[in-house]
Formats: structure tokens, sequence, C-alpha cells
């Protein structure tokens, strides 16, 4: 049983994983910040990242669609820097992260990617928020529990 709670823990076992198994995680942590983002085209592209018999074309047109949506949200922020805009272009990136393919990610895999994305997103969240509602675990230690509960599963 695989119990992560540390970051160098978290980033070797992403790196462990195939490359469908790299997409479906992504996919997971995406979803997790979706809702951090007001552009609805991303459901689509969780919905074909957390397929696993998704063809190389239906992935293709996801990640163009992450992209338009990127580089929409990435307009939006502007030069004032509203953090719920900027929060939505992170969800985007992390987005674009759980489509690409592993040869064409970034350092540390999609699924690293998107983790980093959806992290960022979270932040950009809480820095606008004067609610004091936040959840009392942090995106790190939601990821290192949703890793641990997939690899166990």
């Amino acid at each position: 049983m695989t119990d992560i709670n540390n970051e160098a823990q978290f980033k070797r076992e992403l790196e462990s994983l195939d490359d469908l198994q790299q997409r479906r995680v992504a996919a997971l942590f995406v979803n997790h910040v979706l809702s951090l983002g007001t552009d609805k085209r991303l459901e689509r592209v969780v919905k074909t990242a957390s397929d696993e018999d998704a063809t190389v074309e239906e992935l293709a047109a996801a990640l163009k669609l992450a992209h338009a949506v990127t580089f929409d949200s990435h307009a939006r922020c502007g030069a004032e820097g509203h953090w719920d805009d900027q929060a939505g272009y992170f969800v985007a990136r992390a987005a674009v992260a759980a489509v690409t393919s592993p040869e064409h990610s970034r350092a540390g895999g999609p699924a690293w990617q998107a983790a980093m994305s959806a992290r960022m997103a979270y932040t950009s969240m809480l820095i606008d928020d004067d609610t004091d509602q936040h959840p009392a675990h942090t995106e790190c230690e939601w990821q290192y529990q949703c890793l641990s509960d997939y690899l166990n599963a």
C-alpha cells in the first residue's frame, strides 16, 4: 500500500506511471480545480483525458481546444491581473498538460505539469478570496491523497 506524504515521493510516483496512467491522473488533478475556471470547454478536454480509449485524433483535438482556452484565459487576465482570471488560466494550463503526450510534455511529465498548474489555480483563487471558508487541506495534500488512492485501487 502506497501512502504519499512528501513532494519527492509524489514526483517519483508520478514519473513511474505509464502514458495512460499519467493522462488519467492528470485528468483527476484538473477535474479537482475545474470549478475555479469559467470556460466550460475544459470539461470536454478532461473527459477526453480520462477516456482510456481516446484516439490519437481525439487527444489532438482536445489539446487544440485546451490551447485555445489557455490563450483566451491569458487574454482575459490582462494587466490588472484579476486572480479569478489567473485561476482560470492555470486550470486551462493543467488541462493542456493532461492531454499532452509524455514525449512532448515539459519536465516531470503530464501529470506533474497538471499538478503544478492545478496548485497555481488553487493558490490564485486563495489570493483574492476573503471568505475564510478554505478547506482544511492544501491542494498538495489533496493531490498526495488522490495519487495514493489511485495507486492503491
